[in-house]
């Protein structure tokens, strides 16, 4: 048994595109990596529902491309991904239905291009004719 958690980890290690780091410990690892080693533990778990609390938060562009080429191919096995992104565009790469979310309130539901479209989404996030902040 405990060379099938050894190969399940390696595995994973491999599905996130960390292969040649797998020897590394993980504290060594730059933020972005230590990101994908994140995602790769919470698969171990073979979820049907994977929470990703703001996965591209400091994340550089490179870093936010591999993560939505990622999650796209975690998307495409069946596993459910529940996104929370400040990040628009990473949000509209990857999303199959928004919500947004405004001081905890909902603002907006839907198909992504049609929350881009949303006039209350613009005024909240581009500041068009809101005079307050």
């Amino acid at each position: 048994e405990e060379e099938d958690v050894y190969l399940d980890a390696v595995r994973f290690v491999n599905y996130v595109g960390l292969g040649p780091r797998s020897g590394d410990a993980a504290s060594t690892l730059p933020f972005g990596q230590q990101r994908l080693l994140a995602i790769a533990r919470a698969l171990a778990c073979d979820p049907r529902v994977l929470l990703l609390d703001e996965p591209g938060a400091g994340l550089n562009r490179m870093e936010k491309n591999d993560l939505a080429d990622l999650i796209g191919r975690i998307q495409e096995t069946g596993v459910t991904i529940i996104l929370v992104e400040h990040d628009m565009e990473l949000v509209m790469r990857l999303a199959d239905w928004v919500v947004v979310l405004n001081h905890g309130a909902r603002l907006a539901k839907g198909l992504p291009d049609e929350v881009r479209r949303n006039r209350a989404v613009v005024e909240a996030y581009l500041g068009a004719g809101d005079d307050d902040d």
